[in-house]
């Protein structure tokens, strides 16, 4: 399994998400939750807890890396994120094919192949530039790092706003699977994947870091014209 890692930047610091983080997701999830129709969000400290349970157990497993998204401002847990559906293609060809399952030391395996999901921010961190630069950070990691070939992201197709995020990051759409899962209220919901290769990267690199770059002033101004 991947080695969990801490990826920092100017705005957001993802830590490896841990019990520690228990009552601040629990904070951070018990703002106003209308924005999290389609994303499962812990609710209430107990709820909290077991969603940390679980993502331990998975990457103790070998199936993600769980992140805490911290606010580098003021160190507030404001959401969560991982990679997920790690793949490797290293090793002898296995006919079947078993993925998830790393050729060689675990310990030291890194993928060929990764999802990034999972991901939800408290209303106040939505919109901040936060989520730009987590993916970015993840990107980085994955493709200047482990040297991924691809990174995918879903959606339910329903989540427009999901959606027009990743398309105004570079991400390509390879679709959308109908009738593909239940969704979060109980609907049959039909999923959009995205994904970028590792010869996209290098433009879809420098359009995430346009769009931080042009929206750092902006963000600069509507702090300014905030009343003392």
């Amino acid at each position: 399994m991947p080695v969990p890692v801490l990826l920092a930047g100017r705005s957001v610091r993802l830590e490896p998400l841990a019990p520690h983080h228990t009552e601040a997701l629990a904070e951070a999830g018990a703002e106003d939750r209308t924005t999290y129709a389609f994303t499962p969000v812990p609710h209430g400290l107990q709820a909290s807890h077991e969603y940390i349970d679980r993502a331990l157990a998975d990457q103790a497993a070998g199936r993600s890396l769980a992140f805490a998204v911290v606010r580098a401002s003021d160190g507030r847990v404001v959401g969560s994120t991982r990679f997920l559906e790690l793949d490797y293609w290293q090793g002898p060809l296995v006919w079947p094919a078993v993925p998830g399952v790393p050729f060689g030391d675990p310990a030291t395996a890194i993928p060929d192949a990764a999802e990034i999901g999972n991901t939800w921010l408290s209303p106040a961190a939505q919109g901040t530039g936060i989520n730009t630069e987590a993916k970015l950070l993840m990107l980085r990691h994955a493709f200047e790092t482990w040297g991924v070939r691809r990174i995918s992201l879903r959606a339910d197709a329903r989540n427009g706003r999901s959606r027009a995020a990743m398309e105004r990051l570079g991400f390509t759409c390879e679709g959308v699977r109908r009738a593909h899962s239940r969704g979060l209220d109980g609907a049959v919901r039909s999923t959009a994947f995205y994904s970028i290769l590792d010869e996209e990267w290098p433009t879809v690199r420098s359009i995430i870091e346009l769009r931080m770059s042009a929206a750092a002033p902006r963000r600069r101004r509507r702090k300014t014209l905030i009343p003392a």
